[in-house]
């Protein structure tokens, strides 16, 4: 990655914790999906370690306060990513931990897809993959017209969400309006449910495309901590242009038995397979044990 921009390098002290926040931020991930027998890994562990330096470092917010009016926004526009966020959300301070447990559960806040009218702290419901990012154009555009230019809109979505045609209509529309308060973050992992991303949909060349269109573009590596943090570093200035950080990341990252296969995006673990994969991530526990670690942090 190449930085145009003279900007403090993180200290080593921050990228060995938010290493370490990210491991156990998957570890909540798995017993969260392999809990519930429903829903989506491969995404969540792909995008962890940038997400976790998002909400620990750079997301201006107050868990006690999640309507407070200058927080930062954050969308998660590829919506099937939600036991991420909600793990994220637990680990800020949000809800107990425990209540990852209720996940896709009958009655529960946390549903399969956020949902911004079961849980404070999530500014949309989203899951129509597509959307996200024009409502997080629309956020970014409103703190403009209220002169409230401090506040920055973060927007996720994953590569293959970059095959829905509404995603370029709000990549031009930012770019015009000149919406330098909006970071895009692509998890591009090359995979999707029906496949590897080159073989469903090529969107190569993605650096030129959003250049085109106006953008800031930033390469970095999502799993290298210290490439994350200075992305974000960099796309905390303020250019006159909407910015986009491309993470080229791995499918179940931290699971190396596991990792850059497709079927991944939307199966659950089973509770053997979680075992195994608490495992790889370093863990001496099994997911019976772990799952009772979880449900006794109230």
């Amino acid at each position: 990655m190449n930085l145009d921009f003279s900007i403090q390098p993180p200290s080593t002290e921050l990228i060995s914790d938010l290493c370490e926040k990210a491991r156990y931020i998957r570890r909540d991930v798995l017993l969260t999906i392999t809990n519930a027998e429903s829903g989506h890994p491969g995404g969540p562990l792909s995008m962890a370690d940038y997400m976790t330096a998002l909400f620990f470092k750079y997301l201006n917010i107050k868990p006690h306060k999640s309507d407070w009016e200058d927080r930062d926004r954050f969308v998660l526009s590829n919506g099937h990513a939600s036991a991420l966020q909600y793990a994220l959300m637990a680990g800020r301070g949000y809800f107990p931990r425990a209540e990852l447990l209720t996940f896709r559960a009958t009655n529960s806040r946390l549903l399969g897809h956020p949902s911004s009218v079961m849980l404070p702290g999530i500014e949309i419901s989203t899951g129509s993959l597509g959307q996200g990012l024009s409502v997080a154009q629309g956020m970014a555009m409103g703190c403009k017209l209220a002169g409230k230019n401090e506040l920055t809109v973060y927007c996720s979505c994953g590569d293959g969400e970059l095959q829905e045609g509404s995603i370029w209509e709000a990549v031009m529309s930012a770019s015009h309006y000149k919406l330098d308060n909006l970071i895009l973050m692509v998890d591009a992992n090359n995979a999707q449910i029906d496949g590897y991303v080159e073989d469903v949909m090529r969107l190569e060349p993605l650096v030129d495309k959003f250049k085109s269109f106006g953008w800031q573009t930033i390469e970095a590596d999502g799993h290298h901590m210290q490439s994350i943090c200075e992305s974000f570093e960099l796309a905390q200035i303020r250019t006159g242009k909407p910015t986009v950080l491309l993470f080229k990341t791995t499918m179940m990252k931290g699971c190396p038995t596991y990792e850059n296969i497709p079927g991944w995006h939307g199966r659950p673990p089973t509770p053997e397979e979680c075992s195994g994969m608490l495992k790889e991530l370093g863990f001496d526990e099994t997911y019976e044990e772990a799952r009772k670690t979880l449900a006794e942090d109230c």
